[in-house]
């Protein structure tokens, strides 16, 4: 008998949450072990065309305004019935509005197995949106965290440590492949970058909606950089609210010409091709997906000494790591970088093998299922689980579970 799992997403648009749980839902349909399901509070974005390609006869969506409205109780209602109907036996929640909503209709469903996750450390939640998650958290069986810090930080805020489960996000290296082969003029017309001669890319992938990931120290380093280097040239890839008082700050720096902001990446693996240098900037930060993503593409990084940063960073070994906010230091490590290209070429292969060998799609996937078989089994011992899955033997190194 297959397992009925259920992924609830907030939303398809590119965030790394989202990307995340589609890809997860991709490798267990896959696998053949698993008899996928999404659901989503809001269907719009460009990944529910990647959703509607793994064949699932629908999407149910559950659109809130608010968790206190007569709106939310029909919702949650429609939810707890789909998850009866459908004989669930695992609903997975990726984020903190899924998380709240699909905990409490998969309670009331009595759903054997019940797994939100947490993905960021702080800077994110008000203090009554945490007093909320936790009640989520109650009514879970597990935690899936993607960083060591993450598990440390619900720790801390007392979440018992049994309940949380380490599980990397895995990386489809397809995704920093070309999907064809163009030169480097081509790449920098599809960019909109110019193709001045001796120009040198420095890129941060992030979204521009969140001040947490902080791209004005990002700026400030590019000013210092940019006095060094005189021919590098900076990349703001990502869309969002802030994307005007960012180019604001960038002319007020006098860097006008020299930063450029894409707007949505859609073609990740083609900007990072003509990149050298790769960075991230974040006060805070779960596991950053963009982090894997430069590792991949065998680019050095650049990273604040965030989150899970350095579960996978070594220290000069595969980039360097900054304190949050030290735009000087975060300068001084990118102009190195630019200044030893033989240096700044080793650092990105060995990042490219960390990658492979720890951050895989297959990690990621085997990780998963031993989780859900140990979390049948303990429910089977209470005589409350419809199905059962066998464990995965482990291959190369992968998410850790306490």
């Amino acid at each position: 008998m297959s397992l009925n799992v259920l992924h609830l997403v907030g939303s398809f648009h590119q965030g790394g949450s989202e990307r995340q749980a589609v890809q997860l839902a991709r490798l267990q349909q896959e696998s053949a072990r698993c008899r996928v399901h999404v659901a989503a509070l809001d269907d719009s974005g460009m990944l529910r065309e990647d959703v509607l390609r793994l064949g699932l006869p629908e999407i149910p969506v559950y659109p809130l305004t608010s968790f206190y409205d007569r709106n939310a109780a029909r919702q949650l209602r429609r939810c707890v019935a789909y998850l009866r109907e459908r004989e669930i036996d695992v609903v997975q929640t990726h984020d903190f509005y899924t998380n709240v909503f699909g905990m409490a209709a998969a309670a009331r469903a009595r759903v054997p197995v019940r797994i939100a996750s947490k993905r960021e450390t702080g800077g994110m939640r008000s203090k009554a949106q945490k007093i909320v998650e936790r009640g989520a958290f109650r009514l879970a069986h597990a935690i899936v965290v993607n960083a060591e810090a993450v598990r440390r930080q619900l720790v801390h805020d007392g979440v018992r440590d049994e309940k949380i489960f380490t599980v990397y996000n895995g990386l489809d290296m397809n995704r920093v492949t070309p999907a064809r082969d163009i030169n480097r003029e081509e790449t920098l017309d599809e960019f909109a970058l110019p193709r001045e001669a001796g120009r040198r890319f420095v890129t941060i992938v992030a979204n521009l909606r969140h001040e947490v990931k902080d791209h004005r120290t990002f700026l400030r380093a590019a000013r210092l950089v940019h006095e060094a280097v005189p021919e590098a040239a900076f990349v703001l890839a990502g869309e969002g609210e802030l994307t005007d008082s960012l180019r604001a700050l960038a002319a007020e720096l006098g860097l006008e010409r020299d930063v450029f902001f894409t707007g949505r990446c859609e073609r990740v693996a083609e900007l990072l091709s003509v990149s050298e240098v790769c960075v991230l900037s974040s006060k805070a930060e779960g596991f950053s997906n963009s982090i894997l993503e430069y590792m991949a593409a065998a680019r050095p990084v650049v990273a604040t000494d965030v989150g899970g940063a350095r579960e996978a960073i070594s220290e000069g070994e595969t980039g360097h790591l900054v304190a949050a906010g030290d735009a000087e230091t975060m300068a001084a490590r990118i102009i190195s970088l630019l200044k030893d290209t033989e240096r700044a070429r080793a650092m990105g292969e060995h990042g490219r093998a960390v990658i492979e060998a720890k951050f895989s799609c297959e990690a990621q996937l085997e990780t998963t299922l031993n989780l859900y078989h140990k979390l049948l089994v303990r429910k089977q011992h209470a005589g409350t689980a419809r199905a059962s899955i066998e464990p995965v033997a482990p291959k190369k190194a992968q998410g850790t579970e306490r």
